[in-house]
């Protein structure tokens, strides 16, 4: 079969089915694209089905489905690019894991757009420190000047950025978001914050606080901005809406974030530097822990602030810093931990952006593109790098290590170490810190998000041991595809296969290999055999509408399988109880480049039962 150009095929879809001013959402499942058409008498259905790339065009239940097949988040992706349209049904729900876990994605979903720019201008702020530490460049030169701007604006101006991401995330006005965005760092604001006066704003206080560099202020707020703007649309009329929507959102938002945000992230900061003098003074080995495992924690909330000022002064008197001195160890083993995903990792992709962000993190002390593009979303690495950083904080705390200048905590940045403590201990604590973090990232692991071009097995189809058959993913009653009640699978269109009435909800892996699709919301999978058969479980008819309710996935994409092993577990009775087929779909979708895909229906099967026999 030939390759689909979907680079092509998304303008001719768009265009057949009405154009970007004809589609209320945009949304895809593991094989369909899923629109929602304003009017669906404007697709020209016959000239969508005729397209290179195009399975069929389904019209159910209110929407417009195109089955594309395995591929169709290729597609999803080129329209994405075409329109101002988003969303997946991998989009997070309010449904989709735990608390921590939601965080998590929305964290990752925020910051993974702008990880490669602040890698790059880590690196370059890394190398502009050397070569000013080694003399190659003066620091008041303005060939320095320039090219400190190019490497601090992305982690300066981070609200900005994040502003434009949050605003995608939560569906608010982009430009609107940047200029709530550019307020928080405005020049005359900063000049407010630093000067230390009072400020307030038609008699209210106005608790000032530096808003550059910051993480949390900027997304709390344009998810404010979402629900005012979305409240705003709905009650004022169309011939003032284009303007006076942000213009309303702005008077707003930006002194309510002000008001608001500033008190209480500077409240919460002034509660943490209280704490840190107190363990510094009565047990500092306890606040090497605390420092060296929540150091980067902080910064993620933009807390650390507190701690900021309380640091300077102590530059004054007593002329060193305490408190930066486990800061060392905890950015260093977040930025060894980077480095252990890169060399553990078989992705590709992640190996690409977690070497340089290890750079960034051990040369600059700039550890956001390790965090948040690396050790966050992978979880385990994260906390080894808490691990390490709290080990080797407890041993440069024992040791009085302290810095005598402000400096990012870096190895670039170990000359402000020398001048006080025991730097033996310092250096043992550094050194411990990198190792315990790098060691459990390598030997203890977390789950590597491969892919599967750089799997070994999936390189060499040719050697791999022949796939000849498949068992049933579930137990139950087996069908002929042609019973089952939706006409893309029943016609044979995604390939010849069986259907399965389960009688118990355990999902398992037909055959082994690699998971190739595993859709969030836990209804379908797909596994691409070590030869290359490329199968798809599908959990029940329109199931992707349940939103991940009744779903446990244990598995994720990049995952090896062996056959047998759980894929997900399901609720059949909440499935059944929200009006869904729980009739589960299992088809081999490169049916055409295979000799022979025969389905074996006899009846009542269990998971160890063959119910497809393939010849090659």
């Amino acid at each position: 079969m030939a390759k689909v150009d979907y680079a092509a095929l998304a303008p001719q879809l768009l265009n057949n089915i009405g154009g970007e001013e004809n589609i209320s959402s945009m949304t895809h499942c593991a094989t369909r694209m899923r629109f929602v058409l304003k009017d669906e008498s404007k697709a020209s259905t016959e000239a969508v089905k005729a397209l290179d790339g195009v399975v069929t065009v389904v019209q159910a239940g209110g929407q417009y489905q195109v089955v594309i097949g395995n591929d169709v988040p290729l597609l999803h992706e080129e329209l994405g690019r075409l329109t101002d349209l988003t969303g997946s049904d991998d989009e997070p729900t309010g449904n989709d894991g735990s608390l921590f876990d939601r965080f998590i994605k929305m964290v990752s979903a925020l910051i993974n757009p702008v990880v490669w720019t602040l890698a790059g201008a880590g690196l370059i702020k890394a190398f502009l420190t050397l070569t000013t530490t080694l003399g190659w460049l003066k620091e008041d030169s303005t060939t320095h000047t320039i090219l400190n701007a190019a490497g601090d604006s992305a982690l300066y101006f981070l609200p900005i950025l994040l502003a434009i991401t949050s605003a995608r995330y939560f569906k608010a006005n982009e430009m609107t978001a940047v200029a709530l965005a550019g307020a928080l760092v405005y020049p005359e604001i900063v000049a407010l914050n630093d000067a230390g006066s009072p400020v307030t704003f038609f008699g209210i206080p106005v608790v000032m606080a530096s808003y550059t560099s910051s993480l949390v202020p900027i997304i709390v707020a344009v998810w404010f901005q979402s629900h005012l703007q979305s409240w705003l649309t709905t009650i004022l009329p169309s011939s003032i809406r284009n303007f006076s929507v942000p213009l309303l959102v702005l008077l707003i938002m930006v002194p309510l974030t002000l008001i608001t945000v500033g008190p209480v992230t500077t409240a919460a900061s002034n509660v943490i530097a209280s704490l840190m003098n107190a363990l510094f003074e009565h047990a500092p080995w306890v606040a090497g822990a605390v420092m060296g495992a929540f150091w980067q924690v902080f910064v993620m909330f933009g807390v650390h602030w507190g701690l900021v000022p309380v640091m300077l002064a102590q530059y004054n008197d007593p002329g060193f810093s305490l408190m930066v001195g486990p800061i060392f160890p905890a950015v260093l083993a977040q930025a060894a931990a980077t480095l252990g995903v890169m060399i553990r990792t078989r992705s590709k992709k992640m190996r690409e952006l977690a070497g340089p962000a290890s750079l960034s993190g051990f040369l600059a002390g700039i550890t956001e593109p390790g965090i948040y593009g690396v050790n966050l979303p992978l979880k385990r690495p994260f906390l080894y790098g808490c691990i390490g950083g709290a080990v080797g904080g407890v041993i440069v705390a024992a040791g009085n290590g302290a810095s005598t200048s402000f400096v990012f905590p870096s190895l670039i940045g170990i000359p402000a170490l020398i001048d006080h403590g025991n730097l033996v201990l310092v250096f043992i604590g550094m050194a411990v810190a990198v190792v315990v973090s790098l060691a459990l990232t390598l030997f203890v692991g977390f789950k590597d998000p491969v892919e599967e071009e750089s799997s070994p097995a999936a390189s060499s189809d040719n050697d791999a041991e022949p796939t000849t058959a498949l068992t049933a993913p579930m137990s139950g009653s087996a069908m002929p595809l042609e019973n089952v009640a939706d006409p893309v699978f029943s016609s044979g269109a995604l390939g010849n296969g069986v259907g399965i009435v389960p009688s118990d909800g355990h999902v398992v892996a037909p055959a082994s290999g690699t998971v190739v699709t595993a859709m969030e919301s836990g209804h379908a999978y797909g596994i691409k055999t070590d030869d290359g058969v490329e199968v798809l479980i599908h959990v029940g008819l329109d199931t992707v509408n349940l939103k991940g309710e009744g779903f446990t996935p244990n598995v994720s994409a990049g995952e090896r399988v062996v056959r047998g092993e759980p894929l997900v577990d399901v609720d059949l009775k909440a499935v059944r109880d929200a009006g869904y087929d729980p009739t589960t779909i299992l088809v081999v979708t490169n049916t055409a480049s295979l000799g022979a895909v025969v389905p074996i229906v006899d009846g009542e099967v269990t998971t160890s039962s063959t119910v497809v026999e393939i010849d090659r």
